[in-house]
């Protein structure tokens, strides 16, 4: 028998923090859970893994960090497999539930016992508490925090390592307007740092305004990945004019298409706002609206995911995947 050598990427190495997935499916028995994923995460970005409810995202994070084994494919942080690295906690951090803590449990003794686990001291337990806003109720028993402070608390044991890479399974639910708008800040100065940092979520407002790249699936199946500004689509601008033929054939003589919409605005092919005013200017026509106009991404995300979800069903619900791995590990 071949024994692996637990081993820790280089920080700094090329492609220390990268996320792999590889042609990655999970089975319980009839139930595909994740079907053939292929997908990257790379450091300093902050990527956006969405889907409907009972697409897969948790079981794919279950199964990148080992909690769940793959019917067949890899997952691998750095180029290494969850088991693989020798101190996990201080490569890579997760939070993928609120109610992983004893309820009788303070939160600072909660995060005392991990960082024992990693030789990590009291003073970061405390500097974390800080920085995740719940110093105050630090002393309490966790069970009587709310979902909020369940997730500030998972947020601080995931960070408690410094790691390179951040998995956060649905991190708004619970808190918020306020909550949610430092969340957004924490995560965007975190990658400012090169971290590597993947957000699941269900919900494509939650996370539009912080996320780099997405990763969207249906079904356990890969939908769409790249840049977020990929799904607003083309760059296009809509204005408003007393003499919309006259402007349209101005932009023509720019080499700009435009289109008349039906309540009379004129959507240009372009999103160069200034080009637009420029034109209108040179014609001697008065703007009264000028602006960007791109997609919906609400209604682009649901376009890509309507009728493959198997949450659109009937009874508006995915079949549940059985609580325990049939190859032997938690599911």
């Amino acid at each position: 028998m071949t024994t692996t050598t637990p081993t820790t990427p280089t920080s700094g190495a090329h492609g220390a923090g990268r996320i792999e997935v590889r042609n990655l499916t999970k089975r319980f028995g009839s139930f595909t859970a994740v079907d053939d994923l292929s997908f990257t995460v790379e450091p300093g970005r902050i990527t956006g893994f969405l889907g409907p409810n009972g697409a897969g995202k948790t079981t794919t994070l279950r199964m990148l960090l080992g909690l769940v084994r793959p019917t067949s494919g890899t997952a691998t942080i750095g180029g290494h497999a969850y088991h693989e690295i020798a101190a996990p906690l201080r490569v890579v951090g997760s939070a993928l539930e609120a109610t992983n803590f004893h309820p009788g449990r303070s939160g600072r003794d909660h995060l005392r016992v991990l960082a024992d686990t990693c030789g990590i001291g009291t003073a970061r337990v405390d500097e974390m508490l800080e920085l995740v806003g719940i110093p105050a109720a630090a002393r309490k028993r966790a069970g009587g925090y709310s979902m909020g402070m369940r997730q500030r608390l998972g947020l601080a044991a995931a960070m408690l390592g410094d790691p390179e890479v951040l998995i956060l399974d649905e991190p708004a639910n619970g808190l918020d307007p306020e909550g949610i708008r430092w969340l957004r800040g924490f995560l965007r100065h975190l990658s400012s740092q090169g971290k590597t940092i993947l957000v699941s979520s269900h919900m494509l407002q939650e996370v539009e305004q912080t996320v780099d790249d997405v990763v969207i699936i249906s079904n356990g199946k890969l939908v769409q990945q790249g840049p977020m500004a990929d799904l607003h689509g083309e760059a296009r601008s809509l204005v408003r004019t007393s003499s919309t033929d006259e402007l349209a054939g101005a932009l023509r003589v720019a080499d700009v298409t435009s289109e008349v919409q039906p309540d009379g605005g004129l959507m240009v092919h372009t999103g160069d706002l200034r080009l637009v005013g420029d034109v209108a200017l040179r014609a001697g026509l008065p703007v009264y609206e000028l602006r960007s106009a791109t997609s919906d991404l609400e209604a682009v995300f649901f376009e890509l995911t309507e009728g493959t979800n198997r949450n659109l069903g009937q009874g508006g619900s995915a079949p549940t995947a059985p609580s325990t791995d049939p190859e032997g590990v938690s599911a």
